[in-house]
């Protein structure tokens, strides 16, 4: 039988005393690609249809890095050593080489990988991300604490009023999205902590308040990809990241916000499996 992101089983490796929480699947013996989640986020936030779609292809590995979910330690307040840490684990499992998908705070710490170790990198995918030092982020503060502020009130999912525009279609596509991420029924990851939520903010205002990274000594090939309506990531701050970036493409998805690779998974995948191809 083949596996499935909602049956694979949870694994975990010890790097330097911590224990991290992984799940892998897909053919094994290319370059694996490697999912770095968003902000809050635990293995089980990741789509479904998008981690299936690259498996079909690609041996496929997403954890939760340290401090989040199931990993243990605590997360670090910086976006520096979040990059160092999952290079620890890249490392640990025996890679040399890696393609990248980063989303939202995956996307910075996808970054910062590739400028510590750019030798490790082969390809690099960001979606709904930015360049650090971007600016806007004492705007992204205000949407997301008002878009908790709106989901306690309707009892929902605050990625319902950030992911996804309170349109027609993107009420459906959010109402899709968390019935796929429903799928999976067992062996599901724990919660993110308190400290955890606290230090990804102060690693994101962090990263906002910094002096821009020279992203010109990136020169792996990179697909950056957002909606058109993020919230929380502007898409002009993706089409920024996209021209510092020596060898990179840029998609925008129309009539879709920060889950725009998730609204557009039918899309998005093939995209994706296209350029991850070892032509």
């Amino acid at each position: 039988m083949t596996t499935t992101w909602k049956d694979t089983p949870t694994k975990t490796v010890d790097v330097h005393g911590v224990r991290y929480a992984y799940r892998e699947l897909g053919p094994t013996g290319g370059v694996p690609v490697v999912f770095l989640h968003h902000l809050m986020a635990v293995l089980d936030d990741w789509d479904p249809r998008v981690v299936d779609g690259l498996a079909a292809r690609h041996h496929v590995i997403a954890f939760d890095n340290r401090g989040i979910g199931a990993t243990g330690s605590t997360v670090p307040a910086d976006l520096e050593h979040m990059g160092a840490d999952a290079i620890s684990f890249i490392r640990a499992l025996g890679y040399d080489k890696v393609d990248l998908f980063g989303f939202s705070l995956g996307g910075a710490v996808a970054q910062m990988v590739a400028l510590q170790a750019p030798d490790l990198v082969r390809r690099i995918i960001l979606a709904g991300t930015g360049p650090r030092g971007g600016g806007g982020i004492d705007k992204m503060t205000r949407i997301v604490g008002l878009a908790y502020l709106k989901a306690i009130l309707a009892r929902k999912d605050a990625r319902h009023f950030l992911f996804f525009p309170r349109t027609a279609e993107g009420k459906r596509a959010a109402d899709a999205y968390f019935t796929r991420l429903s799928e999976r029924r067992t062996d599901r990851d724990k919660k993110i902590s308190l400290q955890a939520r606290r230090a990804q903010l102060q690693a994101i205002v962090r990263g906002g308040g910094s002096a821009p990274d020279d992203l010109s000594v990136i020169t792996a090939p990179v697909l950056v990809a957002n909606g058109d309506k993020d919230l929380m990531v502007a898409s002009e701050h993706s089409a920024d990241l996209a021209r510092r970036l020596p060898n990179a493409q840029l998609t925008i998805y129309p009539n879709s916000g920060h889950g725009g690779v998730f609204q557009y998974h039918h899309e998005f995948v093939p995209a994706a499996l296209e350029f991850l191809a070892d032509h």
